[in-house]
């Protein structure tokens, strides 16, 4: 199977290698173009580029996925089949040239979680099981006839990155499976059941603050939901600190502290919620070095009573 591969992050790198390992042929790798990143601006590639360079694949970094020189690229290459992971929205004159059409990996159940972020949603909203899903891309993002689809369990204090690799190894697996079916001309497709559509927009820094309103289940799934990245915040004094890890220790309301309201600092970092008490188990104070609660206490002098805002 002549195969264009299409994605950028390290989500992508997995599908990418078991295509390659199972000796399909990979007649290019589409990417983006490298970015400056840090305080020195250094040009970074990205992981499906690092992937493609070790592994002497043909690369093509566009600009605009409407060029009509990548077009032109891409039909002169005759693929068979693109298989896109965690890149960007393909336009109808990309994804129909290959004469098996385009097929896209996606981390959620669809239709449930359309978006950019379903792992991060699945999580934040308390969900006990997740998948990957393999479709047929059409001009409207995630709604393509469904391939194949493998169901995944959510553990109770898993963190999206932890979510994450699961999924990319699940996922690499239901794409191969994927192509396999395709080129034997044995898939059966199934249209995406409407009734129960969900959506997993874009996650901003703006989103991420932790309201100490809500039930401490809520917080302890919002914290998971975001670590390691774009990893949820709260204020002390001024001061942002990044949660990374969280465990509930009680389901029981303390009447006498302030949702927020630090109330064990002895032998860890506790703080009240709504209905009940919160461990904060993994911080990054603005500026420093992620740190567990008893070396992060040792560095930032907080007292029983203040509060997280």
């Amino acid at each position: 199977m002549r195969i264009i591969f299409m994605g950028t992050a390290e989500f992508a790198v997995p599908s990418l290698s078991i295509l390659y390992e199972h000796h399909h042929e990979i007649c290019a790798v589409v990417t983006v173009p490298d970015k400056p990143q840090g305080r020195g601006l250094m040009m970074q590639s990205s992981p499906i580029k690092e992937f493609a360079v070790k592994h002497q694949l043909p690369l093509l970094q566009p600009m605009q996925l409407k060029d009509e020189r990548l077009c032109s690229h891409i039909r002169e290459l005759a693929p068979d089949l693109i298989v896109v992971v965690a890149f960007r929205i393909l336009p109808k004159e990309v994804f129909t040239i290959p004469r098996f059409g385009s097929i896209n990996l996606h981390a959620s159940l669809l239709p449930q979680y359309r978006g950019a972020a379903p792992i991060n949603w699945a999580i934040i909203n308390g969900e006990t099981e997740t998948g990957v899903s393999t479709f047929f891309l059409q001009e409207k993002v995630d709604t393509g006839n469904i391939i194949l689809r493998a169901r995944v369990a959510i553990s109770e204090n898993q963190t999206a990155g932890e979510l994450h690799d699961v999924l990319a190894d699940t996922g690499a697996e239901l794409v191969l499976h994927s192509v396999q079916l395709i080129e034997g001309n044995k898939v059966r497709i199934q249209q995406q059941e409407n009734s129960v559509i969900s959506y997993a927009p874009k996650i901003f820094r703006s989103d991420c603050k932790i309201n100490w309103e809500k039930s401490v289940k809520e917080i302890h799934n919002f914290i998971r939901g975001l670590s390691p990245t774009p990893c949820a915040f709260t204020t002390f004094e001024g001061t942002t600190i990044k949660i990374y890890e969280s465990k509930i220790i009680s389901n029981e309301r303390m009447p006498s502290a302030n949702n927020g309201t630090i109330i064990d600092i002895q032998n860890r970092l506790a703080v009240a919620a709504n209905d009940g008490v919160l461990e904060l188990m993994t911080l990054q104070r603005e500026g420093k070095k992620k740190l567990n609660a008893s070396d992060f206490l040792r560095g930032m002098p907080i007292r029983c009573g203040e509060k997280f805002e």
